[in-house]
């Protein structure tokens, strides 16, 4: 009988191990609570109109179905037993003689999870078109206020945090106002929206040089965006966010300040840090469990500088190909890689029409050129070449039109 081979999440770790397991004479197991593969940087665009959920989402059962030894289960994962090496979903369960974990990351409010009915993050499809929903009938419901307090408050729109997500919303929300929305309404004008980027820290885009991040900050503000540093949310509601200093009234809330792993740590009695995640050895393995890797935003692995690998995609898609190859290297009797090393090719981040950083470690630029190779190297990475084609077009459009396509409202009845 063939050893079985299981991964849970078919995101960027997840794929990536099974794509290095192809070549194994064993089962490959995908389980994924979704039936699709979600690009997540942008996401922000489904969110914004710009795209729509098809042009970044593919459905997992095309991306592998030319590999053979994989199989695809659309099925929430509820638990691990590690003792019989199952993975349980409700009632039914698959066994495993290897388990890769890549289930990735949820919001994370803090100790407030009360907010986040007022304050969705993004991390999947629905996430996006709720705020790209929310985002939309603000300006729709202003345009039928009479009240003049009622209607600012539906158009101030407040992101919180100041990471490359939060960058990118504000921007993105200030630029439908501006641009996309401008020549739409008769009662409103659209351009007259408050768009605030608040951040707890003292700089936004932390993880940049300090010479980026003031550039990202003065784009931003450019472009129209109210920016607080150093000044923490500490209350969200229906009404809008309260800070050290006062409430800011505000209809639409986008939460972009923290993430909190998947509940695999609960589901194997494992060690992990204050924001979930495994705590993984320099293999990805699970102490005490060496048959179980953890990959992606659901592990902690301290790189060379001392600090945990950060939750992009990068970094998942190298775990999971390193996690293969020491599967692969285990059933066919070779020599294993000695750990995981992570190779860091850099970080980007948009900051609106024209204009992103980008820094690669020795090469850093920023303005026009760093905005273009940033839509270039996203439109590299998506799936299948439908999807770059389509992307690209739309961008161009946008590009030359200041219009966004995806601008439909769908409302339950």
């Amino acid at each position: 009988m063939k050893p079985k081979i299981i991964i849970v999440g078919g995101g960027f770790g997840g794929l990536a191990a099974a794509s290095e397991l192809a070549s194994v004479d064993a089962e490959v197991v995908v389980i994924d609570k979704q039936n699709h593969h979600l690009f997540q940087p942008l996401l922000y665009q489904v969110a914004t109109a710009g795209l729509s959920p098809a042009d970044i989402a593919w459905p997992i059962r095309r991306i592998l179905r030319r590999q053979k030894n994989a199989r695809v289960v659309m099925a929430k994962v509820t638990g691990v037993d590690t003792a019989k090496k199952r993975v349980l979903m409700g009632d039914e369960f698959e066994d495993y003689n290897f388990l890769i974990i890549a289930t990735g990351a949820s919001h994370a409010y803090f100790g407030h999870d009360d907010w986040a009915p007022y304050a969705p993050g993004l991390k999947n499809i629905n996430d996006a078109t709720d705020v790209r929903r929310s985002v939309l009938m603000a300006f729709e419901r202003a345009e039928i206020e009479d009240d003049s307090q009622e209607r600012a408050r539906l158009l101030t729109f407040v992101v919180v945090g100041g990471g490359p997500t939060g960058v990118e919303m504000a921007g993105a929300i200030s630029e439908v106002a501006r641009k996309a929305l401008s020549k739409d309404f008769r009662c409103i004008d659209p351009r007259t929206a408050r768009v605030l980027l608040i951040e707890a820290g003292p700089t936004l885009l932390s993880s940049f040089t300090p010479t980026m991040s003031r550039y990202a900050q003065k784009a931003l503000e450019q472009l129209g965006v109210e920016i607080r540093l150093g000044d923490a949310v500490t209350h969200c509601s229906a009404d809008g966010v309260r800070v050290r200093d006062g409430s800011i009234p505000a209809a639409t809330i986008i939460w972009a300040a923290g993430v909190a792993a998947s509940p695999a740590a609960e589901w194997l009695q494992a060690s992990k840090d204050r924001n979930n995640r495994v705590i993984v050895d320099r293999k990805l393995q699970v102490e005490g469990l060496p048959q179980i890797f953890v990959i992606g935003d659901t592990a902690t692995f301290i790189g060379k500088d001392g600090d945990p690998l950060p939750g992009v995609a990068t970094v998942a898609k190298q775990q999971g190909k390193f996690v293969g190859s020491v599967i692969a290297a285990r059933l066919h009797g070779k020599p294993e890689p000695a750990e995981f090393r992570y190779r860091d090719v850099g970080q980007l981040a948009t900051i609106g029409r024209r204009k992103a950083v980008v820094d690669l470690g020795r090469v850093r630029f920023k303005g026009w050129l760093a905005w273009w190779f940033w839509g270039i190297v996203h439109i590299y990475f998506l799936v299948n070449n439908r999807s770059r084609f389509t992307v690209a077009i739309q961008w161009l459009w946008s590009y030359l039109t200041f219009d966004r396509g995806a601008r439909l409202i769908v409302l339950d009845d």
